[in-house]
């Protein structure tokens, strides 16, 4: 028997799934299991029979249960379980890499804290005001379902961005905004339209791990550039354009990934500067624009696009499933962008393009913003206190975001070592090495505010710091390359 409450926000149907569902899960519903009849399990929940019917085709959908003919629902050996098995990839001696990360990152384990992920949980996304976009859309002619969109993407979204850019002091054409297949689609197109096999290219270091497979696949020169708390280290970037006369320099500039940090102004007036001076593009990656803090800026509001290239995304804020990023440039590279886009693979999707311009326009995105950008704020000091309780250090202490940038004494091991037990642990952690463009040790790790504020990985991280033989740390404002 399950319990159902008419007076949950929760719609029935979902109540009815989520209960056969946990049971099954649990063991309480075994494989071969006939469940009750829709006729008798409405009357019991006092529901209707198409609720229970909507309910029991969804189980059948997703392999919960099966339908037999003239006998009714039953439980399918696949899913029945007492226990949640763990996935092949997190048993014995696994090789926690950059290739590893890229592949087991994404995989649905419900028995994984996924404390180093780089993506929000499903309960902060605008899960509402997606559904509600997609309704209306669902309303609209067939034809909005029968294209493939545009080169440049649909106009209407591309209208909405400029809107976006000049609250943020950039002004941008649509013919300048080019709508891509997350940012980092974005950042491939922007990588294959300004480099060349033998360039070199500067990047944050640490800094945004999928993008150097993406740099390495155009067989340049990737050289990092040291991140500080204010952002890339201005002095260390001039020698570095000095040295090697670099084509660009892919930066993320606010509520940084991996560190959490923000570009302060100085340093980004620096920045353009040098790369006035050396004659190399700047590629600002701003994902997180409408969660950083009011004081935060962005480069490209300084350079209007000219040097600078702008790339923007919904996936973090919206939902990851609709893909959805774009990049703003000068008309000249906008052009060449979209031949690319066209080229590699058509048209991106319309229907997600129109779902993202349905959420924006509807009115309520902004409120979601910056409600998810105060709880990010209490989350990121909660877990900044507890990984300063469990012995590590802060390379700093984020306004906001996602992330946490922490890491054990100069003098210890490679966290590498760290990172496989905490795969026998049902733990996943992003080691440091991964974020560095040269994949040298690092004493450091990227914590996800989202998923780390749990005494799990608390107790996990005090027993490696006991067992290095250090007492808590202090956390000064240090070097990466410690």
């Amino acid at each position: 028997m399950i319990t159902i409450n008419s007076k949950l926000p929760t719609p029935l149907v979902r109540q009815v799934y989520d209960a056969l569902v946990d049971k099954i899960n649990k063991g309480a519903l075994r494989a071969g299991t006939k469940l009750e009849s829709v006729r008798s399990l409405a009357r019991h929940c006092g529901i209707s029979t198409m609720t229970v019917t909507n309910a029991y085709n969804r189980l059948v959908a997703e392999g919960y249960i099966e339908a037999r003919p003239a006998s009714g629902y039953f439980v399918t050996a696949a899913i029945s379980r007492t226990t949640v098995q763990r996935r092949k990839p997190f048993v014995g001696n696994t090789s926690v890499d950059s290739l590893w990360l890229l592949q087991r990152v994404y995989e649905d384990d419900a028995t994984l804290l996924n404390a180093g992920c780089g993506w929000l949980p499903p309960d902060h996304l605008y899960i509402d005001g997606l559904r509600h976009a997609l309704a209306g859309l669902a309303r609209k002619q067939a034809a909005s379902f029968a294209s493939y969109g545009t080169p440049y993407g649909y106009l209407p979204l591309r209208q909405q961005v400029q809107t976006q850019l000049a609250a943020r002091s950039i002004d941008a054409a649509p013919h300048q905004i080019v709508l891509t297949h997350g940012a980092s689609q974005a950042l491939d197109l922007v990588a294959r339209c300004l480099l060349q096999s033998r360039d070199t290219v500067l990047v944050d270091d640490p800094g945004y791990c999928n993008l150097f497979p993406t740099l390495r696949a155009l067989d340049v020169r990737l050289i990092g550039v040291e991140r500080t708390p204010e952002g890339p280290d201005v002095e260390a970037l001039q020698a570095l354009a000095q040295r090697y006369r670099p084509k660009a320099f892919f930066t993320n500039t606010n509520l940084h990934n991996p560190t959490g940090g923000c570009c302060t102004p100085a340093a980004s007036h620096q920045i353009l500067r040098l790369a006035e001076q050396y004659d190399f593009r700047i590629v600002e990656d701003d994902i997180f624009a409408g969660l950083q803090p009011a004081a935060a800026h962005s480069i490209a509001s300084l350079d209007q696009l000219q040097r600078v290239v702008h790339i923007g995304s919904f996936s973090k804020t919206i939902s990851p499933t609709l893909r959805v990023g774009f990049v703003a440039c000068n008309e000249d590279m906008a052009e060449r962008l979209v031949y690319l886009k066209m080229a590699s693979g058509l048209t991106t999707s319309e229907l997600s393009e129109k779902l993202v311009h349905a959420v924006l326009v509807e009115g309520h995105h902004r409120a979601h913003l910056a409600r998810l950008a105060e709880n990010l704020a209490v989350e990121q000091r909660a877990v900044c206190d507890g990984l300063a309780a469990a012995g590590m250090r802060l390379f700093t202490r984020p306004t906001g975001g996602l992330f946490v940038w922490a890491g054990f004494a100069p003098d210890m091991v490679d966290v590498r070592e760290v990172a496989q037990r905490a795969v026998a642990e049902g733990i996943m952690l992003a080691p440091g090495y991964l974020f560095r463009p040269d994949q040298q040790p690092s004493p450091w790790l990227r914590f996800n505010v989202g998923y780390s504020n749990d005494p799990r990985l608390y107790r996990f991280l005090a027993a490696q710091v006991r067992a290095f033989g250090a007492g808590p740390a202090k956390s000064p404002q240090a070097s990466t390359r410690d």
